[in-house]
Formats: structure tokens, sequence, C-alpha cells
């Protein structure tokens, strides 16, 4: 008679409860909301990073965090509190850490704001504007980025010329460009005037440039495009360059995605 098969216990600490897996060093970082992964790989590469006083240079190294003392530049690394904020991304404000050339960040608008370090959640191109997320819960930010969360966002997207019946349906059919299928996933008039319209898009995909390409294809040149809400979480009456928290349920909303309708 075959011998039942043997569940394997998961690894115990010297107490008896279940150790905390392992990941890569850099991973560790990124998780405990120190840094963003990448900007841990350089720091662990460059030799300021410790675990268990020894200089670690690969950010591979398998660690477990509680487990062992890691320390940035001889500082100790511990959890910080994760922070979920909602910002109004003005135009010509760059959504990232550092820009080559020197341009304003958006990290400019949040300097003196006491916050930890925290990652943008998702996209905003510079000559685009509004509802940017930030935070330094990792996972979290993760599961909404997804593909397959398809997270509907709302734009409202000013062009020239007034798009007719025919041209927002052909948005939402979709079109092809350069390999990739654009399609908005409803599409409609908000208000026009003698040269020019205000659209309302909705996406529950993000591809560079999407909705620009998608209107170019159309024969439309966007003048303004901005983010009004991603799922549930308006951009309401948050004032350019400002920036709130996200309440506890805007949190829990997100990570559960939108209904489909």
């Amino acid at each position: 008679m075959p011998k039942p098969t043997r569940k394997h216990a998961s690894p115990l600490s010297a107490g008896g409860s279940p150790k905390p897996p392992r990941h890569g060093l850099a991973r560790v970082l990124s998780k405990l909301g120190v840094c963003s992964r990448s900007q841990a790989e350089a720091l662990v590469t460059a030799g300021r990073v410790s675990v268990g006083g020894r200089i670690e240079r690969d950010p591979e190294r398998p660690t477990r965090a509680g487990q062992e003392r890691i320390e940035v530049d001889g500082v100790e690394v511990r959890a910080v509190q994760q922070v979920y904020i909602a910002l109004n991304k003005p135009r010509k404000i760059v959504v990232s850490a550092a820009d080559e050339r020197g341009r304003d960040t958006v990290y400019g608008l949040l300097q003196d704001a006491g916050l930890p370090w925290l990652g943008p959640v998702g996209r905003l191109d510079q000559a685009s504007e509004g509802l940017l997320l930030l935070s330094n819960d990792t996972a979290w930010a993760a599961g909404i980025t997804d593909p397959a969360a398809r997270l509907d966002k709302t734009y409202h997207v000013q062009v020239a010329g007034i798009p007719d019946a025919a041209a927002l349906a052909a948005m939402q059919s979709g079109i092809s460009d350069a390999g990739e299928h654009l399609a908005a996933r409803r599409a409609s008039l908000l208000r026009a005037g003698d040269k020019n319209a205000w659209l309302e898009v909705v996406l529950d995909e993000g591809r560079n440039r999407h909705i620009r390409r998608l209107l170019a294809a159309l024969g439309y040149e966007v003048l303004r495009l901005v983010r009004v809400a991603i799922g549930p979480v308006a951009l309401g009456d948050l004032q350019k360059g400002a920036w709130r928290h996200l309440q506890a349920q805007e949190v829990a909303l997100l990570a559960q995605g939108e209904p489909r309708r």
C-alpha cells in the first residue's frame, strides 16, 4: 500500500512561529517602503547596504525582513508606515524622482510635506495633468497597475474639432497603431464650442500615450488631457499641485478593483 504523501511544513523560527519568506535584498528594501526597487538595487551595488553587519553587493541576496538586521549607510532599516496619497499633477511636471534634463518633478511638490519615500502608482506624461496616486506600499501599487486588474481610469480631454457620433464609436471599437490595438472603454461628448470640444474618455488599460495616439489616428489633436478619476477615487476639487491622503475605504476599494458596468 503506498505511503501517504506528507505535506512540507512552513519553516519555523526558534519560537515555533513560521519564518517570514526570503526575498532578494532589493525587493525587501522596496517592500519595507524605503525606496523603489531600482533605487534599492543601486544602493546595494554601491555597497551602501549591509545585512547582519556585512556589506552586501548582490541585490538578489536572499533576505528575511525582520529576521536579519539591514542597514543603509549604517542606519538600521525598519518598516515605515504605509502612506497613500492622491496628487493633482500640473502640466509640465515630470513623474520621476529625478530628471536628467533638470525639469520639475512631482517630488518637488512633496519635498516639504514630511512624507516617507513614495513611488508613483502608474504614470502621467509631462503634458498631461490630473490625478496621480503615490504610495510606499509596493504590493498595493503593483495590484492596481497590474493589467489584469483593468481598473477604470477616467479622463477629460479637450480636442481641436468636434468629434461626431461616428468618431466616438470608432474610439470604442479601436484602432491599430504601431502593432498595438488602442481603444477606449467608453467615450462621450461633454461639451462643444465652435472650434473644439471636451470629451470624457474611460480606459481600463494604459498604453504609452494611449489617448493621444488614439485620437491622432482619428484626426483629432489633443489640447488638454486631465485624469479626473482612478476607479472610485475622484480628483474632485483638489487644487493643482496639492495632495491629500487617501481614506482607508478608498485604499481598500482600489485594491479590490471596480465592478464592471
